[in-house]
């Protein structure tokens, strides 16, 4: 059995707010990483010559990769702990960063770079179970919500990667990137810290991901953790492309408001969080489906992006990040708290994989009918869903388990 860093004799228990604030800066640089690619889909267009489905896929590769990568990282944070994994995610995520930024340009060279940085992805199933340990159940909504606004990392992605390429060089925002990462893996190797009396997973990491899988509620917030939080990042890698193509905004302009959707979608995550604590995450949940459905109607008649289309997309990033805020208020009140990681690691690639497909059917829409009407009315129809799922068997579910 792999002995548990806290064994060694310390001065004093540390805070939680301070692990808190170790784990969220983590998650926001793993995830700035990830999300390099997305603000520069349409240079990569121009540069490597990519059709719509070509450019949907290089944004969309780290996103299913870093997916997937959440039900291991999720099962050995289980047993190893957040000390251990955090800084070993963040180190290793330097090298496809450094590649990409110096090495790759062609269409095959930026896919595999692309396959490697989905590592950045993983961060999230690492940082959820290690905040969930420091905190009481009553808190754990508003804590994971505050910890949730690293997904912000998508939004100095937006701000930064097209400026300063082209302020600074093509490179340099890669270097910056991996500069930051390496200082984070050095800082947390040192001071983050498991929670002393945390519960620690026996088995093996095969056993333990059939288990979480087997977990009664870990199908169906899968699928709901699948719209939200897919949505949020469907939109935050494709949304620069959408306007571009749409509506013939710059590069700058379309990944500056790319960025205010995802600032937006990042500040109403601990807002869910906070609202499920205190009105429980089920009606959180079932209104912030139906926002998102109303507002992907509103977005499938394309009006002008002056005021309707900027209000829907507003309106949809609320939904999205309130509801996956909510999610997750609900799985620290479902599942063993020796399980989080694990069942952390399926609803997380759930979410991952939901984002991957969006940008595919936009693409393939756009290049079928030229417009992107019916990408909104599939958006619109799945969040109806998500919302009469949350409304009758997860309200039953949660009502029966802890009258969540």
């Amino acid at each position: 059995m792999v002995p548990n860093s806290e064994s060694r004799p310390a001065a004093r228990t540390p805070r939680p707010g301070h692990m808190l604030l170790l784990a969220t800066a983590g998650f926001t640089l793993c995830f700035w990483a990830w999300a390099l690619l997305a603000p520069l889909g349409p240079r990569l267009r121009d540069e490597l010559d990519l059709s719509s489905f070509e450019q949907s896929l290089v944004v969309a590769v780290p996103v299913v990769v870093g997916a997937l990568g959440r039900i291991p990282a999720g099962a050995l944070t289980d047993r190893w702990g957040a000390r251990r994994v955090f800084p070993c995610v963040a180190g290793l995520t330097i090298v496809p960063v450094l590649y990409l930024g110096h090495l790759a340009d062609s269409l095959a060279e930026v896919l595999a770079g692309g396959f490697l940085l989905g590592l950045g992805g993983t961060a999230f199933a690492v940082g959820v179970p290690f905040v969930n340990a420091w905190y009481p159940p009553a808190r754990r909504g508003v804590a994971l919500g505050i910890f949730g606004i690293g997904t912000g990392g998508t939004a100095l992605s937006a701000f930064t990667t097209v400026q300063l390429g082209d302020a600074v060089g093509r490179a340099f925002p890669f270097d910056l990137v991996a500069g930051c990462l390496a200082l984070y893996a050095a800082v947390s190797w040192f001071l983050l810290r498991d929670r002393p009396d945390r519960a620690t997973a026996a088995g093996s990491l095969r056993s333990r991901t059939a288990l979480a899988v087997r977990t009664a509620a870990a199908w169906q917030l899968a699928f709901l953790y699948a719209v939200s939080f897919g949505g949020f990042v469907a939109f935050s890698v494709y949304l620069p492309t959408y306007l571009t193509r749409a509506f013939e905004l710059g590069r700058s302009d379309a990944a500056l408001r790319t960025a205010g959707f995802v600032v937006l979608a990042v500040a109403m995550r601990p807002v869910g969080g906070w609202l499920s604590d205190r009105i429980r995450p089920v009606p959180v949940l079932t209104a912030s489906y139906g926002l998102v459905a109303v507002c992907a109607l509103v977005a499938s008649f394309e009006a002008d992006l002056v005021p309707g289309g900027t209000a829907a997309f507003l309106g949809m990033a609320a939904g999205l990040g309130a509801g996956s805020g909510a999610v997750f208020a609900l799985v620290a009140r479902l599942v063993p708290a020796e399980r989080v990681g694990s069942v952390t690691g399926v609803v997380g690639a759930a979410g991952g994989l939901g984002g991957f497909f969006p940008p595919l059917v936009m693409g393939a829409v756009e290049s079928a009918t030229g417009d992107y009407t019916w990408g909104f009315v599939l958006l619109a129809l799945t969040a109806t869903g998500a919302g009469a799922l949350a409304s009758t068997a997860v309200r039953r579910r949660a009502r029966t388990s802890a009258d969540a």
